[in-house]
């Protein structure tokens, strides 16, 4: 496993954050349904990731890793999304048929979402050119030591089936299944504190 100072982002590291969480995603199910096409998806995502983040930036809760090579973006306990800057990204950038199917997501997102305290992961990603370097783990525990600090429960949801194992092993529970029309599932995990 790699041994790598992890670092709160500024404004300054927001465009090189972005670029590499578009690399990572490149191949994810549920980014790919909803940017299909590659260039919607290199001109779109970037735009949906700024309103997805914005608040994680806000925060000082957005954490990178080796030059970019990673990056793990956080909301801590009582911060919300930024929901109506992330909804209007949305009505921008992705196909006019997939809104209802996507605003239906959404929904069921919030109904999975926890109502009490939580440090809730709004996006992790690792370039593949630096994947199974230990990076995504290091990010994931770096705030899971405060969720434990704190006795507050950590929440995600997963947008690719291949990752719930890896979320299980640091002590996340899957409790469902997001899916609506045609698009991929997505997966609401929760962990307790340690």
């Amino acid at each position: 496993m790699s041994t790598a100072t992890i670092n709160i982002a500024t404004a300054t590291d927001k465009e090189q954050i972005i670029d590499s969480l578009v690399l990572a995603f490149g191949a994810d199910p549920i980014e790919r349904w909803l940017y299909n096409d590659p260039h919607a998806y290199l001109t779109n995502f970037p735009i949906f990731l700024e309103a997805l983040t914005a608040r994680t930036f806000e925060t000082d809760n957005a954490y990178y890793i080796a030059g970019y090579a990673g990056s793990a973006l956080w909301l801590p306990p009582d911060v919300h999304l930024a929901e109506e800057k992330i909804i209007a990204s949305l009505e921008k950038t992705i196909d006019k048929q997939k809104q209802n199917d996507t605003m239906a997501i959404m929904e069921q997102m919030d109904r999975y979402h926890p109502h009490e305290p939580h440090w809730y992961l709004a996006i992790i990603g690792v370039d593949p050119a630096r994947q199974g370097q230990g990076l995504g783990l290091m990010l994931l525990q770096h705030t899971l030591a405060l969720s434990d600090r704190d006795r507050a429960l950590a929440y995600l949801e997963s947008t690719n089936p291949k990752n719930i194992s890896f979320y299980e092993r640091e002590g996340f529970e899957l409790l469902g299944t997001i899916q609506a029309g045609d698009s991929p599932p997505m997966f609401p995990m929760l962990r307790k504190p340690r």
